[in-house]
């Protein structure tokens, strides 16, 4: 039922073939290796010294966020909890690691030792404190969203002589990824549909950064596996389950809400962008599906008509409470609403792929320059990227389509100072060419913190909420006219 229209399950396009590095065949991964190489780190520098326009832009957004400066002090907890009924304490550790994140990000672009020292000791603070994540279901969003990003604002400065690297691979493995692998494998005791699609994409990007991280060659696989064949809403075909006829994507939370919607695309493009950096284009897998469910994504949210399938989903306990819930269309959108997701993506496909992608290429101006966490408002939504892509994503257009023999990502992925000297907009990742390409649902009281498929406050700023639906394995995917053709084909 989630074969997409006018497309073979499994079908992979011209180009789009996975193709691990020697370094990932090896088992030992390039560092730093996450969502930026010392290339990348390396053409950021030399861009922002030369005064090159957007760098500049979005270097200045870095610099005044108050996150970014080195006299930040960390406040480590021993128990961080999220989730109702718990004493809330979050805030604390998604400031924290923004702050690491971007003292790390400007260290590298300015060269202040003070930054890297600041980012050493936020991070050194947690890993000598922390010993658990708790709350109720919520806590599984705390571990995905903060494990993939303190995982980020380590690799920054994983090679600093104070920092304590193997008590922090040991904190980002026991306290964050065993949460989300453990999401991936039982989510929270409920039917696998019962979760939303971020949610499995949050858990995704911290098993995936931890294994990049710990390299741990067989916690990347289990990611990348999921990515492709997961039973869960986060696997690309159930997180888009169905190609439209004018070759969009169709996005599953569409039919949530506007946030949520964001914040799925941003943390796909989050897991595709660590995983290209290791010589991995999951960008490109099955015909790039992602490309067209970001672009469906990038219209609507500006406001423009897009195709929309009803469907329903499953919710609820296995062996307990169940229910069912039927979304005919997609939500209303705000047309103001951003996160800064959208400059790493439209990157990727115009630049270092030469693809055309007019909502994207729009929607990314329209964004830019991009900020991060403390731009976006006070509440968590504005935390669960990174952010700062004007900076960090910004690249020339590639010069030359890469094949199947595209250089070892160790090669490039040496130190920042390494690889200053070049301001190229060229990436040694894979680069074959492919084709162009509401009201939550929830358990009554005494059913515990199992139906919590969305924290109110994950997206404390968005205005547009539509009826909740979700899709997955058990999706009922209603056509009309398309699924009978569909069934004579």
């Amino acid at each position: 039922m989630l074969k997409a229209a006018g497309a073979a399950a499994g079908a992979v396009g011209i180009g789009t073939a996975v193709l691990p590095s020697p370094a990932v065949a090896a088992g030992a991964y390039a560092h730093p290796g996450l969502l930026h190489t010392g290339a990348d780190l390396g053409r950021m520098a030399a861009k922002v010294k030369a005064g090159a326009a957007p760098y500049t832009a979005g270097f200045a957004k870095l610099t005044a966020n108050r996150h970014a400066q080195s006299g930040w002090t960390a406040n480590p907890q021993e128990i961080v909890y999220r989730g109702a009924g718990s004493p809330q304490n979050y805030r604390t550790l998604y400031n924290d690691v923004h702050a690491a994140y971007q003292n790390g990000l400007r260290y590298h672009v300015s060269g202040d030792s003070g930054h890297a020292d600041t980012a050493v000791a936020i991070l050194n603070a947690w890993s000598a404190k922390l010993t658990s994540l708790q709350g109720s279901a919520d806590r599984f969003l705390a571990a995905g969203l903060y494990g993939y990003q303190i995982a980020n604002a380590a690799e920054l400065v994983r090679d600093h002589p104070d920092f304590e690297l193997g008590r922090f691979q040991e904190t980002l493995t026991t306290h964050f990824a065993s949460l989300s692998d453990d999401f991936l494998v039982r989510h929270n005791g409920a039917v696998v549909s019962n979760y939303w699609t971020n949610w499995d994409l949050a858990a995704m990007c911290c098993v995936l950064a931890t294994g990049i991280f710990c390299d741990d060659k067989a916690q990347v696989a289990r990611a990348v596996e999921y990515f492709k064949h997961g039973d869960g809403l986060g696997s690309v075909r159930n997180a888009m389950p169905i190609v439209h006829d004018d070759g969009l994507a169709e996005w599953l939370e569409a039919g949530r809400d506007q946030g949520h919607a964001l914040l799925g695309v941003g943390l796909m493009g989050t897991f595709c962008e660590m995983a290209w950096n290791q010589g991995i284009d999951l960008y490109g897998y099955d015909d790039s599906r992602f490309l067209k469910g970001a672009q469906y994504v990038a219209k609507w949210a500006m406001g423009q008509q897009v195709s929309f399938t009803a469907n329903t989903r499953r919710k609820g306990a296995i062996n307990g409470w169940s229910g069912s819930e039927t979304v005919a269309q997609a939500a209303p959108v705000d047309p103001a609403m951003t996160r800064p997701i959208w400059a790493m993506i439209a990157n990727h496909y115009t630049k270092r792929r030469g693809l055309s992608a007019t909502y994207l290429t729009q929607i990314a101006a329209k964004s830019a320059p991009e900020g991060g966490g403390g731009d976006y408002g006070p509440n968590s939504g504005g935390y669960d990227q990174l952010g700062f892509g004007t900076l960090a994503f910004t690249r020339d257009k590639a010069t030359g389509t890469g094949t199947a023999g595209s250089p070892d990502p160790a090669a490039s992925a040496s130190s920042s100072s390494a690889a200053a000297g070049s301001a190229s907009g060229s990436d040694p990742r894979p680069q074959t060419g492919s084709s162009p390409a509401s009201p939550s649902a929830s358990a009554s009281a005494a059913d515990g913190d199992l139906a919590a498929t969305g924290s109110n406050d994950v997206i404390g700023w968005t205005a547009a909420t539509g009826i909740t639906a979700l899709a997955g394995g058990l999706l009922l995917l209603r056509r009309r006219d398309r699924m009978r053709k569909d069934a004579t084909e």
